[in-house]
């Protein structure tokens, strides 16, 4: 048979060409620890609740470690596991990770890749120390002409090593990036790796999520488990970032609330491929960026597949998916991630799940983010006219009004708004007697909040201000000019129709503004 040869660029390929967010190096290293959690679990090495995974970060050491207390590798097949490529035991929907590829990402990263383990009841801790550093070089070279093998790659630059220890009860296996380089500092902040893992990593909810306990009976229901594992970050714990408060990003503060969670469920030949929840707003517009957790969410085995907008092919809109907040869990086993885990890959299953998702996303939640962003309109209107009625009346009884035709323009301007607001509460009726589902459930949190308004009858007529003076003062009424008293009756009438000309040639706030102004320079 003939002995293939790889090249050394394949190296490349799943290294430092494979993922574009250096933070990846987290997720991958976290899916492993799963994995060997789920089996020491399975084998009674821990008890369920016992696995840990521990993220350290030091910043002036530049260094990052990650272990787990799963299973650990045995001595006798630690240089194999580690030393292979793409050859993994693991079985696809079995296990969260399964091409033997994820642990190589951390050679892109750092100066030196060390991975240590030990097994329950070995007297041994096995390591294997990768020169990162050097195999960068060698594949620089071998793009520059100087042709290498992976196969030389990988024996210039890895060592395996073996110790013993006396603590044969101990079982891990611990991940060391060592010397991480220049351009990728990021991954020892820790603010973006915590920000990061609180989406991407299979975590619990945060307890101020309130509808946490939603989720999970949903899924208790179904009878499918979210797989959560206790991951802590320089011992901080990690948990899914949601909240029930919804932030304008002008100010910082909440400007709409999560009052519920609404569930879906997709199912083929009556076996369950997807779930997904979604959190129910007033979906008052797009969620804007500064809430972190915006976005409909794809998951598989509780790990997020993506980023944020992974779903959001599949709205007509662009928009849609920033209207949302929510998970979509995938279940079906034949819907396997791609090699970046950023989608699946490409097959009747996915082909299945993106027909459905796209005909809910368009037929049903477009409807409800229109349909919000249709009442909320209403409601402007009706605002708008109830200030315009408000203003209205305050000016009438101050006497602020220059004159009849003055006055006659901004009542004009209320019975307009007046009957935009009609027609906004007809059209409210119109949806609230079409809607179910969820829509319903957003018509009535607005109810509750904001009672159906009364779109009262304009203020009536009073006897407007007189035009000519004379016929003002028999009458009794005020003009706004009565304020100059220090000025005789022609200088007010000349004083009165500048105020006149002013008011029919700008806006009734610009207007008020220039004669407010007019009026303190001639006091």
């Amino acid at each position: 048979m003939k002995d293939y040869v790889f090249g050394a660029n394949i190296l490349e390929n799943l290294t430092t060409g494979m993922y574009q967010d250096s933070k990846v190096i987290y997720r991958e290293y976290i899916q492993n620890a799963c994995d060997q959690i789920d089996k020491a679990v399975k084998d009674e090495i821990l008890k369920q609740d016992e696995g840990t995974i521990k993220i350290w970060l030091d910043r002036d050491q530049r260094t990052i470690v990650i272990e787990d207390n799963a299973t650990g590798i045995p001595a006798a097949s630690f240089q194999q596991t580690l030393g292979n490529i793409a050859d993994s035991d693991k079985k696809i929907g079995e296990d969260k990770g399964f091409r033997g590829i994820g642990r190589l990402c951390g050679l892109a990263y750092c100066k030196e890749l060390i991975f240590i383990s030990s097994a329950k009841g070995e007297d041994t801790v096995s390591l294997m120390v990768c020169d990162a550093k050097k195999m960068r070089g060698l594949i620089d070279e071998n793009t520059r002409g100087k042709k290498h093998t992976a196969n030389e790659v990988l024996n210039a630059i890895n060592r395996f090593e073996q110790k013993k220890t006396n603590d044969i009860d101990s079982h891990f296996f611990r991940v060391e990036l060592i010397d991480i380089n220049p351009e990728n500092t990021d991954l020892l902040d820790f603010q973006q790796v915590k920000d990061y893992l609180s989406f991407v990593a299979p975590v619990p909810y945060q307890s101020s999520f309130y509808y946490r306990t939603d989720v999970y009976k949903h899924a208790q229901e179904l009878g499918v488990k979210i797989d959560e594992y206790n991951i802590t970050l320089n011992g901080e714990p990690i948990f899914k970032k949601y909240t029930t408060i919804l932030k304008d990003s002008s100010t910082g503060t909440k400007y709409d609330d999560i009052f519920g969670v609404h569930f879906q469920d997709f199912y083929k030949n009556g076996e369950l491929f997807a779930w997904m929840w979604v959190g129910v707003s007033r979906f008052q517009k797009a969620i804007p960026k500064i809430n972190q957790m915006r976005g409909l969410r794809l998951r598989k085995e509780n790990i997020q597949i993506g980023g944020e907008d992974a779903l959001q092919k599949l709205f007509k809109e662009d928009r849609g998916n920033s209207y949302f907040i929510g998970e979509v869990f995938a279940v079906n086993k034949d819907l396997i991630p791609n090699s970046q885990r950023d989608y699946f890959n490409e097959n009747p299953a996915r082909a299945y799940f993106e027909l459905e998702l796209r005909r809910y996303f368009n037929e049903e939640l477009r409807k409800i983010y229109y349909t919000g962003s249709t009442i909320n309109s209403s409601y402007k209107k009706i605002d708008a006219y109830e200030k315009k009625n408000t203003e209205f009346k305050e000016k009438d009884k101050a006497g602020v009004f220059v004159d009849k035709e003055h006055r006659e323009r901004e009542l004009k301007v209320v019975l307009e708004s007046k009957k935009e607001a009609e027609n906004a509460l007809e059209k409210i009726d119109k949806i609230k007697d079409k809607a179910d589902g969820l829509m319903q459930k957003v018509i009535q949190r607005i109810e509750v909040e904001r009672p159906k308004p009364v779109i009262a009858v304009v203020v009536p007529p009073i006897k407007p201000p007189k035009d000519d003076e004379e016929e003002s003062e028999k009458s009794g009424m005020f003009r706004r000019t009565d304020r100059l008293s220090q000025y005789n009756k022609a200088e007010r009438k000349l004083i009165s129709k500048i105020f006149s000309i002013i008011t029919s040639v700008t806006d009734s706030k610009t207007a008020e503004m220039i004669i407010s102004k007019i009026e303190e320079g001639l006091q």
